[in-house]
């Protein structure tokens, strides 16, 4: 497939320290009965970075800066298309917000917003290139 033809999205992954160890943010979307990280695709003109912004706060309400980049994920999609997804790390702790699952409010696009530890990641997200992403940031956590 060209270039031009493949999908081309980004998202976030927040991660944050609890007593009990790291946790990641994970939504939820109803339209595919999902478990994942907040992504999206890309709008006209709009760059990865902007996009992956985006769709954190329309998915989370969350509102942070970019940290390192984590490798993008390559999949083919629902439809059958190639499909490209860039994904930046977000530290919680280091972004000053408050907690974006407090006071959450469903919506069409996400209807659940949770915390989950490294192992309750590993387990529930519904897509084995998202358990790939959290495999890379653990490798990363500070003690």
């Amino acid at each position: 497939m060209t270039a031009e033809h493949v999908v081309r999205a980004s998202g976030c992954v927040v991660w944050r320290r609890a007593v009990s160890g790291p946790e990641v943010l994970v939504v939820h979307r109803p339209r595919y009965d999902d478990w994942s990280f907040p992504k999206g695709k890309l709008d006209p003109g709009e760059s990865d970075e902007e996009c992956a912004l985006r769709e954190l706060e329309e998915e989370t309400g969350l509102v942070a800066s970019l940290g390192a980049e984590l490798k993008p994920v390559r999949y083919i999609d629902h439809e059958g298309r190639d499909k490209i997804v860039r994904y930046w790390r977000i530290d919680f702790d280091a972004a000053g917000a408050p907690d974006p699952v407090v006071g959450f409010t469903a919506n069409d696009e996400v209807d659940v917003l949770v915390w989950w530890d490294v192992a309750a990641a590993l387990r529930g997200l519904t897509y084995v290139h998202d358990c790939g992403l959290v495999d890379e940031l653990s490798d990363s956590f500070p003690g």
